[in-house]
C-alpha cells in the first residue's frame, strides 16, 4: 500500500511549503493504517527535510517518482523513502531508503550480527541495523514481485543517518554488520555527497516503465523461483524434516484440499490435533516448501517466535543471507487484520493453541482465529489444546470451528487428520501418559513402566547436580534447562544479577529477552528457558525446573496460583479461578516435560512432590 506517492517536483514543494507531514498523516488516516503519533509524525517533519536536500538535484529530473511510507504487502512493515526511476542508460531502478534520526550507536555483542543498541522511544534498546532493515526489505519485494521479476527492475537498499555523528561511524561498520552494509550502504551526517552521488547511480530520469511504484503494489504476489530454490535445499539438506507415518497422510490430505480450493475458489480449514512430539511442525515445513515449489503464496504462522526463529536458523544454517531471504515465510499473525481476504492460498498456523484475540500494538486486530481464517484460501490449523499455558490463548477446535461458519469455510477434522504418533521422548507414546499420570491429570490412571520405556527420567534433590548432569549430555549442543512461572524476572527489571536462586547454591538467569535463538545459541545452556521460549522446541535432554506452584499434599498433585511471580504480566494465573489456573499450571508443566527426546531431569522445589516422583520412576 502506498501512503504518500508524488513526482519529486510536487515532493520538494511540499517540503519546502512545510505541508509535507500533514499530508503524509492525513493519507495514512485515509488509509486506515495505525500510525501518525506525535513522535512519528515530528520525524517526518524532520527527516524529510534532509531528504529534499538529497534529491533536490539539477541532475535528479523532476518527474522521477517519490514514495513514502510504503507499507510492504501482507506485513505491517513500511518502507520509509522510495525514490523510482531510472539511470542514464534507461535502466529501471527502485532506491530503498531506510531513515534514522539516531546520533549513535554501538554493538550489542560479537554474536549479534543483525542488531545495534541505541536510544530510541526514551530507552536504551536493541533494535536491527538499518542496512539490514532496508536489505530484508528489498529482499521480500524481490522475492515476492511479480512486476520486479518480469521486468528486470533492480531493488537498491541503503540508509541514511542524517543526525549520526560520523566519529561513532566504527560501530554501524563493524566487521559483524559487513555483508549488510555491503549489500545496503549507509551514510551519516557529513555524508550528503556522497549520498546524493550514490542515489544518482541509479535514479536520474522518469522510470520508462509508467507508474512503476503502482504497478509493484497492485501487482501478483508470488514466491520468485530463486526464493523457491533456497528453501528447497535448506529442506531437502536436514533429514530431521523427513516425514513419517500419519505425517504423510495429513501431507496428502493437505496438497489434495490445496488443489481443490485453487479449482473452485472455496475456502476450507483443516485441523490437525496431535500431543507433544508427534510431528506436527516437522509436516508444517514440508507443506510450506510443497506449496512454495508449487507456486502459491503460502507461509508458516507461530504466535511465539522462538519456533519460527529456531527454524530460520536451522534451514538457513545460520547464515543471515539466507534468514533474510526465507524470514518472509515465517511469520507472526501479528498484522493479518490488514491482508486482504484470501491474499495467502495457504497459512499453515503451527502452535495454534497460543493463538490470542490480540497482541499489543496490532491495533487492527480483533481474534487471531478469525485474521487466520479470513486471510487465506486454505488455513491449516495445527494445535493439543492441552499445550494452552496462559488464560489469553484461544486456539481450540471450538473457537476455530465458530470462524469458520462466520466466514463460510468449510471444516476438515477427521480421523486422518489427527497426530498419534511418538517422535520425541524416544519414540515413546507411553511416555506421554507417563507425565500425565506424574501430574495426576485426569480421572484415568494407566499404569506405565518407566523402566521399560528406554527413556532417561531422573529427580534430583539438588539443582546444582541436575544442572552438572544435564552439562554432561550438552556436547552437541541439545541440552537445556527450563521452569515454570514462579521465578521473577529479576535481572530484565534490573533488580540484580540472578533470576532464579535455589537451595544448595544454585544461581541461573532467566534466557536474555534479545536472544531469539536460545534454543539453539551455544552459550545459553546457563540460562533458563521459559514456556514461551521452549514451546514448540524440542532437545536431547531437557532439566526442569518445577517451583512452588506445583505441590504434593495428602496423595495430591495440587496446583497454588499464589506462588506464580508477580513479574508474570502474560499468562495470567494469579488472577484466574482455581479451576483455570490448575489446568493452566499442569499444562505448562506438561508441556515443559515433553522437551526431550532422550532424556528428562527434574527438580522440584517442594520436598514432598520431589519424593512423589521418585516412587513413580521406581
Amino acid at each position: 500500500m502506498i501512503v504518500y506517492n508524488a513526482s519529486k517536483g510536487q515532493f520538494v514543494q511540499d517540503v519546502r511549503t512545510g505541508v509535507i507531514a500533514p499530508k503524509i498523516l492525513n493519507l495514512i488516516r485515509e488509509k486506515g493504517l495505525n500510525a501518525g503519533q506525535d513522535r512519528e509524525f515530528e520525524s517526518w517533519h524532520n527527516s524529510m527535510k534532509f531528504m529534499r536536500d538529497i534529491v533536490d538535484d539539477r541532475d535528479i529530473d523532476d518527474e522521477v517518482q517519490i514514495a513514502i511510507e510504503y507499507n510492504i504487502p501482507q506485513t505491517s512493515k513500511r518502507v520509509d523513502f522510495i525514490i523510482i526511476g531510472s539511470n542514464d542508460k534507461g535502466k529501471d531502478n527502485i532506491v530503498i531508503v531506510e531513515l534514522k534520526q539516531w546520533t549513535k550507536a554501538e554493538v550489542v555483542d560479537d554474536d549479534m550480527h543483525f542488531c545495534v543498541r541505541t536510544f530510541v522511544a526514551n530507552d536504551n534498546r536493541i533494535v536491527c541495523h538499518p542496512s539490514y532493515q532496508a536489505y530484508s526489505y528489498s529482499r521480500f519485494i524481490s522475492n515476492y514481485s511479480q512486476v520486479v521479476n518480469s521486468n528486470n527492475i533492480s531493488l537498491v537498499p541503503c540508509a541514511y543517518l542524517h543526525n549520526y555523528l560520523s566519529k561513532y561511524k566504527p560501530a554501524l561498520a563493524a566487521d559483524i554488520y559487513k555483508e549488510w552494509y555491503t549489500s545496503a550502504p549507509f551514510f551519516v551526517m557529513d555524508e550528503v555527497q556522497p549520498f546524493i552521488d550514490f542515489v544518482k547511480k541509479y535514479v536520474t530520469k522518469k522510470s520508462s516503465n509508467g507508474d512503476l511504484l503502482y504497478l509493484i503494489d497492485h501487482g501478483r504476489i508470488k514466491p520468485a523461483k530463486s526464493l523457491q530454490d533456497a528453501m528447497a535445499t535448506m529442506v531437502r539438506n536436514e533429514p530431521m524434516f523427513d516425514l513419517l507415518d500419519e505425517q504423510a497422510v495429513c501431507f496428502d490430505m493437505c496438497v489434495r484440499t490445496m488443489l481443490q480450493c485453487l479449482k473452485d475458489q472455496k475456502k476450507r480449514t483443516i485441523i490437525i490435533q496431535g500431543g507433544p512430539g508427534t510431528g506436527k511442525s516437522v509436516l508444517a515445513v514440508n507443506l510450506l516448501l510443497h506449496l512454495l515449489l508449487s507456486n502459491c503464496n503460502a507461509a508458516y504462522v507461530t504466535k511465539n517466535s522462538a519456533p519460527r526463529q529456531a527454524f530460520l536458523s536451522i534451514l538457513s544454517h545460520n547464515k543471515a543471507e539466507g534468514i533474510a531471504d526465507i524470514c518472509p515465510l515465517f511469520r507472526s499473525p501479528f498484522g493479518l487484520s490488514s491482508v486482504p481476504a484470501d491474499a495467502y492460498d495457504c497459512l499453515i498456523v503451527d502452535e495454534a493453541h497460543r493463538l490470542v484475540k490480540k497482541m499489543y500494538g496490532d491495533w487492527g486486530g480483533e481474534n487471531q482465529v478469525k485474521e487466520c481464517i479470513k486471510a487465506s484460501l486454505l488455513t491449516v490449523f495445527m494445535l493439543d489444546e492441552d499445550q494452552a499455558v496462559t488464560t489469553k490463548d484461544i486456539g481450540s477446535v471450538q473457537e476455530i470451528t465458530k470462524w469458520c461458519n462466520k466466514l463460510g469455510s468449510s471444516i476438515i477434522m477427521r480421523e486422518e487428520t489427527k497426530l498419534v504418533s511418538q517422535f520425541r521422548c524416544n519414540g515413546s507414546d507411553a511416555y506421554i501418559q507417563f507425565v500425565d499420570n506424574l501430574l495426576q491429570r485426569g480421572d484415568e490412571t494407566i499404569n506405565v513402566q518407566l523402566t521399560e520405556l528406554n527413556y532417561d527420567f531422573r529427580v534430583f534433590d539438588d539443582a546444582c547436580e541436575m544442572r552438572e548432569a544435564l552439562r554432561e549430555k550438552n556436547a552437541d549442543n541439545k541440552a537445556r534447562m527450563v521452569a515454570g512461572y514462579c521465578y521473577d524476572w529479576n535481572v530484565k527489571h534490573h533488580r540484580g544479577d540472578v533470576d532464579i536462586s535455589l537451595p544448595g547454591g544454585f544461581q541461573a538467569k532467566w534466557n536474555l529477552e534479545n536472544d531469539k535463538i536460545w534454543a539453539i545459541n551455544p552459550k545459553s545452556f546457563e540460562e533458563v528457558g521459559c514456556i514461551h521460549t521452549a514451546q514448540g522446541l524440542e532437545f536431547d535432554y531437557v532439566g526442569v525446573l518445577i517451583g512452588k506452584d506445583l505441590k504434593y499434599v495428602d496423595g495430591r498433585v495440587v496446583t497454588d496460583k499464589s506462588e506464580i511471580s508477580v513479574d508474570d504480566k502474560s499468562s495470567g494465573i494469579r488472577g484466574a479461578s482455581d479451576e483455570v489456573a490448575r489446568r493452566l499450571i499442569l499444562n505448562t508443566y506438561k508441556t515443559l516435560l515433553t522437551r526431550g527426546q532422550k532424556g528428562c531431569y527434574v527438580y522440584c522445589e517442594d520436598e514432598a512432590l520431589r519424593e512423589y516422583l521418585k516412587t513413580m520412576i521406581s
